[in-house]
Formats: C-alpha cells, structure tokens, sequence
C-alpha cells in the first residue's frame, strides 16, 4: 500500500492524481485552519471553477439526509460522480462532527464514485463551517465536477446556505406551517428549489397550496425571471427524486443564461473574501491586545482617565 505523504504540497499532487485518503487528509487540513489550509488554498485557486454547488437545506427532521443520499444514487446511475459536504452539528467537547458520514450515508461508503465527508459548523450559527468554501475549492480542484452541501438544520439562520451553492434546494414537510413562518425562516428568499418530501403523508396538498400562494405574493417571476418548481418526493423509496435533479439542472441553465450563476459566485467570491480579512483583522487584534500597551490603556479606562475609543485609536495608532 502506497503510503499516504503528509506535507500538503505533496498531499495535493496525490488528491489531483486521484488518491482518496490525501483527499481526506487535506479537508482535515482545511477543517484545522492555519498554514496548511492557506498552501492548499493557494494551490487550489487556480485549479477551481469547474464544479457545480448544490445547497440542500431545511428544518430539522424534513429529511434532507435521506433525500441527499437518494440523489446520490441518482446521479450514479447516471455515470456522474459526486462529493458531498455534509455539515453536521459540532461536539461540544471536540469541536467536531457529531453525526458522522458512515452513519449518513453508509450504501454510498463504498461507492469509488462518491466522496462523502461531514465536517463541523464549530459553533457557526449558519450551519455552515467557515471551512466549506475552501472544502468545495478542494473538491474542484482536484476533479469533482458536482459537489451537495447538506446543512443541519438550525432554524433562521440557515440562509446563509444560498450564498454557498449555485442552486439551493429547500427540503419542507406536509403541515410545514404558514406563511408568516415560512418567511420568518427566510427559506422563501433563498429557495431556488422547493421539495416537498414525505409526501405520503397528510397535508401534502395543502403545503403546495401554501408554497404556491407565497412564491404568488413574493412576486419571484416578475423579479428574476424564475419560479422556483416544487417537487414531490418520498425519498425513502426514490419516488420524485429524479425530478428532483431535473429541476435543479433547469435552474442551473437558466442562471447560465441569464448570468445569475456569474453574479452568485462574484457575490460569494467577495463575501468569502470579506470573511478572510475579517479573521486576519481579528487575529491581528488579538495579538496587539497582548502586548505591554494594551495593560497600560485597559489601566487608563478602568482609572477612567480615557475613554475606551480614545484607547483604541492610541492602540491601534501605535500599530501604525
């Protein structure tokens, strides 16, 4: 067995030549944040811009876990390979995923085909791990032309998925609620998709009714052009899951042509970079608050012989 290198230069050239297991060592890698994942970002970028993201999110329970693996089975009947991101609630006492990808997924564990990794949101309260940008970089750049991103499911912040995917699928259940709580959720403004799982239970019907009379009110086609379908699923059996993909390549041409895909990822690109200034900002912060100065300034504002501003503006004055 071809042992696994461990300097990431050396871990990249492995993942683009196909090796799963530096692969695995390189999202740990980006997941750890720090030196590493900066050299696999920067060998990432410009290798990047070739996969297709799609978000799938929603409550908690409208299982958006079973119907991502269905799309999985999906797409490898039709020849096409896959990794999926599956964002999973952190441990509070590792940091780290609770729910693992073999307890997700396990019929696709052994598919060569696909590449299945959960990763932590650390306490994020999108659900989204600062670390997806760069995992689904990584992804792109060694290959994977299709990337899903499953969120956990964490109520009104989950938005934020739709600027992390070039099409968002939100999973609701029949008897989901009104439309004073749909929109509460935000999910209305993100949706690209709509699928109504479990639809062979009570209600099915009626949330159609409720999606349609909402997606009426917020005027989606006069705005963009597109009205996100709803699709009918039951994705324990597979039933409307090939829809499903269907309706998710439809908008995908549709932001092609209209050049809503070029606007989202310039719109993420500098969001992403918003992000990585932010950190470094913070990081910067934090190191000039440990130094000698800043016990004498926080001495000054405790005595009140300066104002807290005053002393930030000293502080970072004397940084300069």
């Amino acid at each position: 067995m071809t042992a696994v290198p461990r300097d990431p230069e050396a871990l990249f050239d492995a993942a683009v030549g196909g090796s799963r297991p530096a692969l695995a060592r390189l999202l740990s890698l980006v997941e750890r944040g720090g030196d590493g994942a900066r050299e696999i970002s920067r060998r990432a970028a410009p290798r990047s811009g070739n996969a297709y993201t799609v978000g799938l999110t929603g409550a908690p329970g409208a299982g958006k876990s079973t119907l991502t693996s269905a799309v999985v089975s999906h797409l490898r009947s039709q020849g096409e390979q896959v990794a999926v991101l599956a964002i999973d609630p952190s441990s509070p006492f590792t940091g780290g995923a609770i729910l693992g990808d073999r307890v997700r997924m396990q019929e696709h564990a052994t598919d060569d085909g696909v590449f299945i990794r959960s990763m932590a949101t650390r306490g994020h309260l999108g659900g989204l791990s600062l670390a997806t940008p760069e995992a689904v970089r990584l992804f792109d750049a060694v290959g994977h032309r299709l990337v899903l991103v499953e969120t956990v499911g964490v109520g009104q912040v989950e938005v934020e998925v739709a600027g992390k995917a070039d099409t968002t699928v939100v999973v609701v259940n029949p008897g989901w609620g009104d439309s004073v709580q749909a929109n509460k959720a935000g999910l209305m403004e993100v949706a690209d998709v709509f699928v109504i799982n479990k639809v062979d239970r009570d209600g099915a019907e009626q949330t159609r009714q409720d999606l349609e009379q909402m997606l009426d009110l917020a005027g989606h086609v006069a705005e963009g052009g597109w009205r996100p379908p709803i699709v009918s699923t039951v994705a324990t059996t597979g039933a409307g899951v090939a829809d499903v993909w269907n309706a998710v390549n439809a908008h995908r041409r549709h932001a092609e042509a209209s050049g809503e895909l070029e606007r989202r990822r310039a719109f993420r690109a500098a969001d992403e970079l918003r992000e990585v200034v932010a950190r470094r900002l913070d990081q910067r912060a934090r190191e000039l608050c440990g130094q000698e100065r800043w016990n004498q300034l926080t001495a000054d504002v405790v005595a009140r012989r300066v104002d807290p501003w005053t002393a930030a503006d000293e502080m970072i004055g004397t940084e300069r």
